[in-house]
């Protein structure tokens, strides 16, 4: 080591020195004002040593030197080294040019390798020197202690506060820290109030997306901090999924205070060591774990309950139930196979394609045979009218419990409108100070808070009519009466506005699983329901024969078909069906063809004109052998001349041939001028007959 006087050679000072200017952090660039200033002050040690060339690199300024961000200046620095440039290397302290022993080392061989010096304010160095390099090695080891001393130190006192939970981690939205009271709920009750509903939408829909699509449906917006992490003022905007989601995930809402949740990583990329952040640890290996810690919207319960329902939604793993999203398929992973354990697939087949459970995992993971299949029709039809018959005892309440849940979202969302009013109010009142606060000579100003002031009021109208506009519908809307459910449950269940995701989540509520197999001797479905509880029953259901369909034409309308058949024709029988309102077994209407089918497939002998020996008549055949209109036979019948008879209302007429022979209705027939009535016995003409 050399002292500041001792002369440095003259090949030395002919190249240039570099200063080489650092801090660790941004907040220490903006707070630390000195440290920055006596690093710049290191030329005028240069020029006192005789280096006519000074260059100040400080291109590092807020980033660290512990080897975990990338350092445009040392890397500058280096690349100066190696072409030779440098006769000097200067800084504050050893620490400012590295703290990781890597870097250092580098530095020092490179220095040696083209005769410079590395200065500081304690004196000259040369690294060909031993002792010389020996000292440099010293203090770049001793930067390096001190920076993991720090560290240690810091991170101790903050698990240490942390455990006590004291330590003030940052928050989410709908919690602040005051400086008196600690931790503590939003003052903002509209935040509160959505925060709230986001819990409740998801215990009533039991999933995510669910509720992101009712609010955005109701236009309900969500808080987006607009000043960073301060989160003290808020932009509204419409909600997102991932708002839903972390609200629901966040342990934070349910009073539980964490840290320690998230894992810094350390990999080698390009030679250099990377650290990243954010990689999260189960909740078991949680540094700090500290339950009812302050007031949150849920209970620790309610957020295990939440978290259950969102893995099962997500993964359907071994073990979970697959949530209710909807389809043709009441059972969709909910129904499992009794012989190797996995659950069922849905499959839709058939020209008209229906649900049919299958278990096909044997077959396309190893390729093996299926283990069974059967249609789902009636299987979904017996464990629905099985859980129908489970829950009638308790419908009353179940009724009541709809009925004030459906009060209550009402007043969940004119609250939030009210709450939504009051904050355009203010923004309006703000707004409307701003602008009278404003010189009005300044126009460039008074023009834009003239037009915030407006935005203001517009939005102000928009609340309030929408406001009015819910007061005015639950007014005009009658509350239905959902009393009337515990009376007739299969209307309910079978009403054109249940959804199949309604059904699969009612199910679900009731039915923890479904174990089925196929009793091939006796033709059955086996199915074993092991009800919420622990309660299990077991169902037999007839499996249907091969051909054999669910579109069965119904037994009232082949009853109609039998009677009919034989005196009357396929167009006579399919206009009857339909004027009776009796749709085929696919809810089509009949044709002459469809009635002719039917008949065939059940042995129903038709009809054949040729065979008729004119026994009956309709009432077309009735008006030509009496040479009369159709209006006139309609008469006669009615009047009771003779008799007609049906196979039910709309059917067609039949009347007996002999019947139009009698003399009552050949004198009928003759009387001209006068309606065709049967004249009473004891009745006086008032009209003559001459």
């Amino acid at each position: 080591m050399t002292m500041h006087e001792a002369l440095l050679p003259a090949t030395v000072l002919r190249r240039k020195a570099i200063i080489y200017v650092r801090q660790s952090t941004p907040q220490q660039v903006q707070s630390n004002l000195e440290s920055q200033r006596r690093q710049y002050e290191l030329v005028d040690v240069a020029r006192r040593h005789g280096f006519t060339d000074v260059e100040i690199i400080d291109d590092d300024l807020g980033r660290s030197a512990s080897g975990a961000v990338d350092r445009p200046g040392f890397d500058q620095l280096v690349a100066a080294l190696c072409a030779g440039q440098v006769g000097a290397v200067l800084c504050l302290d050893a620490s400012r040019l590295a703290r990781n022993g890597r870097d250092w080392h580098h530095l020092l061989e490179l220095c040696g390798l083209v005769d410079a010096r590395v200065i500081d304010l304690d004196g000259v160095y040369d690294p060909c020197k031993p002792n010389d390099r020996l000292l440099l090695g010293m203090k770049g080891s001793i930067s390096e202690f001190e920076l993991g001393i720090i560290r240690s130190r810091m991170y101790d006192a903050a698990r240490s506060k942390a455990k006590r939970g004291e330590l003030r981690i940052s928050t989410p939205i709908g919690y602040t820290w005051d400086r008196h009271i600690g931790l503590g709920l939003d003052p903002d009750r509209r935040l509160q109030e959505v925060i709230r509903l986001v819990f409740e939408k998801f215990r009533e829909l039991g999933s995510a997306r669910q509720v992101l699509l009712w609010m955005a449906s109701q236009n309900i917006y969500f808080p987006y901090p607009s000043n960073g992490r301060a989160l003290t003022s808020f932009e509204w905007r419409p909600i997102r999924y991932r708002n839903v989601i972390s609200i629901l995930k966040n342990p934070f809402y349910a009073g539980v205070y964490a840290y320690g949740k998230s894992e810094k990583r350390t990999s080698i990329i390009d030679g250099r060591a990377r650290k990243s952040y954010g990689h999260h640890k189960p909740m078991g290996a949680w540094e700090v774990f500290i339950k009812d810690h302050h007031e949150g919207y849920i209970s620790w319960v309610e957020y295990e309950r939440n978290q259950t329902m969102l893995a099962a939604n997500a993964y359907g793993r071994v073990g979970d139930t697959k949530s209710g999203r909807g389809g043709r398929a009441l059972l969709a992973g909910l129904i499992c196979c009794a012989r190797c354990g996995r659950r069922l697939n849905v499959v839709y087949a058939g020209r008209y394609p229906r649900p049919v459970y299958r278990c096909d995992r044997p077959n396309l993971q190893l390729g093996q045979r299926r283990c069974f299949g059967f249609g789902g029709r009636r299987i979904d039809e017996t464990i629905a009218a099985e859980m129908l018959r489970a829950v009638a005892p308790m419908a009353i309440e179940a009724a009541q419990e709809a009925e004030r849940m459906l009060r209550d979202e009402g007043n969940d969302r004119r609250h939030i409108a009210e709450l939504e009013l009051q904050q355009a109010q203010y923004d309006a009142s703000l707004a409307e100070r701003r602008y009278a606060a404003c010189d009005p000579d300044n126009r460039l100003i008074a023009a834009q808070l003239e037009k915030a002031w407006e935005a203001a009021l517009q939005r102000v109208e928009a609340c309030r009519q929408r406001l009015e506009g819910m007061h005015e519908q639950s007014a005009s809307t009658a509350c239905p009466d959902l009393a009337g459910l515990a009376d007739d449950l299969s209307a309910a269940w079978n009403a054109p506005k249940t959804t199949m995701r309604t059904r699969q989540r009612l199910v679900r509520a009731l039915i923890t699983e479904i174990i089925a197999d196929v009793d091939e001797g006796a033709g059955e479905i086996v199915l074993v329901i092991h009800w919420k509880g622990g309660q299990h029953s077991e169902l037999r259901v007839r499996k249907p024969r091969t051909g054999e369909h669910g579109c069965n034409t119904p037994e009232q309308a082949l009853a109609v078909m039998r009677s009919m058949a034989g005196r009357w024709s396929d167009e006579h029988i399919a206009a009857s069906l339909n004027r009776m309102g009796m749709p085929t077994g696919q809810g089509k209407t009949w044709t002459a063809k469809r009635v002719g089918d039917v008949r065939r497939v059940h042995g129903i002998h038709g009809y054949l004109s040729a065979d008729k020996n004119g026994e009956w008549l309709t009432l077309r055949d009735a008006a030509t052998k009496l040479s009369v209109s159709h209006h006139q036979v309609r008469k006669l019948v009615k009047a009771g001349i003779f008799s007609s008879e049906q196979i039910m209302p709309g059917a067609p007429h039949q009347i007996r041939a002999a019947d139009l022979e009698s003399e009552q209705v050949i004198a009928a027939l003759k009387r001209k001028g006068r309606p065709c009535r049967v004249d009473p016995e004891n009745q006086i003409s008032m009209f003559s007959n001459t």
